[in-house]
């Protein structure tokens, strides 16, 4: 894959990561709110899964935050 993707699907699970911990989420929970895998979860916030829009759009959703701010890079 190519390293730039990597970055972003990286730049991506982390900031996930720290909007659901903003939360007060787990990763189980959020995983229920947006009808996504436990394991699928932990995969994206590691830069391990690089998720779909479709994804990103649900994660988005249960977190309540606009889809756009998952791909603002402030970290």
């Amino acid at each position: 894959m190519n390293s730039k993707i990597d970055t972003i699907t990286y730049k991506v699970g982390v900031k996930i990561r720290i909007e659901r911990m903003k939360k007060g989420l787990s990763q189980e929970k959020l995983a229920e709110l947006s009808n996504i895998g436990t394991n699928s979860i932990s995969s994206i916030e590691r830069g391990v899964q690089s998720p779909t829009v479709e994804t990103v759009g649900a994660i988005a959703k249960a977190l309540d935050i606009e889809l756009y701010k998952l791909f603002i890079f402030d970290i």
